[in-house]
């Protein structure tokens, strides 16, 4: 796999915002297939940081349901896979750095 393939994407929501800051922990959520040493080498590759340890959850996919004329049609959303990595001392990621 290579190491665009493992991370979708980074996490921005408040709660990741807040460990970002203070405690060096970045989020993603990245290929179910992954595990921790491939999502610590692509990190390591994509963003030039040194990784001290990571952590990895598997969460469900929802059950979502909409109305189609008079029936209900049922389904689920895909299982997906969240990465919490944390760096070593004085290293950092700017998502935003080529923003403006």
């Amino acid at each position: 796999m290579f190491s665009e393939d493992i991370i979708i994407r980074p996490l921005m929501t408040e709660k990741c915002v807040a460990m970002q800051d203070s405690e060096h922990k970045y989020a993603f959520q990245v290929t179910i297939a992954a595990n921790k040493i491939q999502i610590k080498k692509a990190v390591e590759k994509l963003f030039n940081v040194e990784v001290k340890n990571v952590h990895t959850m598997n969460y469900l996919g929802k059950k979502v349901s909409r109305r189609v004329k008079r029936s209900r049609v049922e389904g689920k959303k895909s299982n997906w896979k969240k990465a919490i990595v944390t760096l070593k001392e004085g290293f950092d990621i700017d998502f935003f750095k080529d923003a403006m």
